[in-house]
């Protein structure tokens, strides 16, 4: 998968035979295999390439006060992750989401400052600080990464 999502020229069968030391017939059967959970690899007459990342994703329910956003989604993108969205889950209204990408901390910075500066109660106000987040990342190792620093910070309550 890494050297799919690294290069932006279709890669062939025969290349990554050689490179993983198997049978071009195995590397057919593989992706086969991989295609069936991440469909943004297709087959060209030149080889395979990746139309879409393919990033895994968690998400995270956790519990905190207005004080702790700018700490929270600085340790998600510490980790090397991406805060896609927020939602709560409301009694009568059901699922309210919005949308955040945040990727770096520049991101989290202009959305604490968005929040100060418009005078709007963030949306975890109306559940007492409790919400869930997306999140994206290259792999599971730094999923894993971001639940042990939400935890780390008291603030995890479960994982989706």
């Amino acid at each position: 998968m890494d050297v799919l999502r690294t290069t932006k020229a279709p890669v062939s069968g025969a290349f990554l035979g050689k490179k993983f030391h198997v049978s071009r017939q195995v590397i057919v059967q593989d992706i086969a295999l991989i295609r069936a959970s991440c469909p943004g690899i297709i087959s060209t007459h030149r080889g395979y390439i990746m139309t879409q990342p393919a990033y895994v994703s968690r998400v995270f329910k956790v519990c905190h006060g207005p004080g702790q956003i700018e700490d929270e989604l600085n340790r998600i993108v510490d980790a090397g992750a991406r805060a896609v969205d927020v939602f709560v889950r409301h009694a009568i209204y059901g699922k309210i989401e919005a949308e955040l990408n945040v990727f770096s901390r520049r991101d989290v910075r202009l959305f604490v400052d968005k929040v100060k500066n418009h005078g709007v109660k963030p949306l975890t106000d109306i559940t007492g600080g409790e919400h869930y987040h997306t999140v994206e990342a290259d792999s599971e190792s730094i999923l894993d990464e971001v639940e042990e620093a939400l935890q780390s910070a008291g603030i995890l309550i479960g994982v989706e």
